[in-house]
């Protein structure tokens, strides 16, 4: 924890963590709100499904809008998103209600926009102001404040918007963008200019790609972290039938959640410190075996078991997804930083709506107990994959920056 304490003394990293804290808090409540009140001003459960998919949309765009953070000054990227965010969202208020679903849409797509170049431009203005050796820390934090917002923002959201309706929530997401923009114009980094951002122009936007898969070091990490995730969607889709397993109403589904996210609170401030201790791909393997077992026997076990491994899940899955991001800044190139970055999310993220859809379908023919322990299983062989030797040996030293 000495690690995690030199991290939030460092004013750039603190900063950041608390931008992307405030920012997280309002749009943990706008995720949920946004289908609530598709929902009740339409009627339509498909319509109310589709606020996400169009906030999840953009991310297929990663590598593209990634190059945007390498081409300009990071700090005023991230000042200039939360901003005009923070605009959007208050003008969504005053649009007339017969074209509101339609404005809504358009706004929740480039919330997905924002969200894109947001993580590539903080993760790249990161990987340059903080010390590699506590690069694991931060992505560690960031976790622990990114899943403590989705435990409080989602009730505080519906809350709102029960008592008071979707007003005031749209008003709580703008000021937080707003707030975040004042929090990362306080930032004092220096950044490259003129020939740098130049070279980062000529590898063009599928550099970070390529350098993913030209890297030993990055291609096992965000490959394992790929598979992970299309497990984990398959996790999400099945948990209203775990949930009826156990005999509870579907509310209940908020409740292993909650577990869930605890679990990845936990993990977040433990991560620095193991990756220090132990291989990278060690850890990232064994964070994937614990999700996996917590996978295959959270539908079968009865609910204290079920409680469980709703933690387990939630501290084995961001261990390889911490790992992956944290030897991506500290390997790439500040040139292709930015796209290598939103290329290495996209690949890890995508997976996971698919498999939301995927799994969606295949409930209706496949019993959860064995889709489960299908998944479970395809999740300790990928753990095995990652920890084993063909790739070399893990390290949790850097290794060197590869070139573009």
């Amino acid at each position: 924890m000495v690690a995690s304490g030199a991290v939030v003394r460092d004013r750039t990293a603190l900063l950041c963590l608390v931008g992307l804290t405030v920012s997280g808090f309002g749009t943990s409540a706008m995720w949920l709100t946004a289908g609530i009140w598709v929902k009740s001003l339409t009627g339509s459960d498909g319509l109310a499904a589709l606020t996400v998919c169009a906030m999840w949309a953009p991310v297929l765009a990663g590598p593209l809008l990634g190059a945007v953070a390498d081409q300009v000054p990071r700090r005023l990227l991230l000042i200039t998103v939360n901003a005009v965010m923070a605009g959007l969202l208050a003008a969504l208020l005053l649009v007339d209600p017969g074209h509101r679903i339609g404005a809504l849409f358009a706004v929740l797509f480039l919330y997905g926009v924002s969200g894109v170049l947001l993580d590539a431009a903080e993760a790249a203005l990161v990987a340059r102001a903080v010390d590699s050796r506590l690069l694991g820390d931060f992505n560690g934090l960031r976790t622990t404040a990114n899943e403590g917002m989705k435990l409080l923002a989602p009730l505080a959201g519906a809350g709102l918007y029960a008592r008071y309706g979707a007003g005031p929530v749209v008003v709580l997401d703008a000021v937080t963008f707003a707030v975040a923009a004042l929090v990362f114009a306080q930032l004092r980094v220096r950044e490259p200019a003129g020939a740098p951002r130049r070279a980062g122009r000529r590898g063009g936007t599928a550099a970070g790609i390529r350098l993913l898969r030209g890297s030993a070091t990055l291609r096992p990490l965000v490959y394992a972290g790929a598979l992970t995730m299309l497990l984990a969607g398959f996790n999400g889709a099945a948990v209203y039938a775990v949930v009826e397993t156990l005999g509870r109403p579907p509310a209940y589904a908020g409740v292993l959640y909650a577990f869930q996210g605890a679990g990845s609170v936990a993990v977040g401030l433990l991560a620095g410190p193991m990756l220090r201790r132990v291989p990278e791909r060690a850890f990232a393997a064994a964070g994937i075996a614990v999700f996996a077992v917590a996978l295959g026997v959270r539908p079968s076990a009865g609910e204290p078991v079920a409680l469980a491994a709703s933690v387990a899940i939630g501290a084995g899955l961001p261990c390889v997804l911490i790992t992956a991001m944290t030897a991506v800044q500290r390997e790439t190139p500040d040139a292709v930083l930015g796209r290598t970055a939103a290329a290495a999310n996209s690949l890890m993220m995508v997976p996971n709506a698919l498999a939301l859809a995927c799994g969606a379908g295949l409930l209706a023919v496949t019993d959860v107990r064995l889709l489960l322990a299908v998944a479970a299983s395809a999740g300790l062989v990928t753990a095995a994959w990652l920890g084993s030797d063909r790739w070399g040996r893990g390290t949790s030293a850097p290794t060197g920056r590869a070139s573009p």
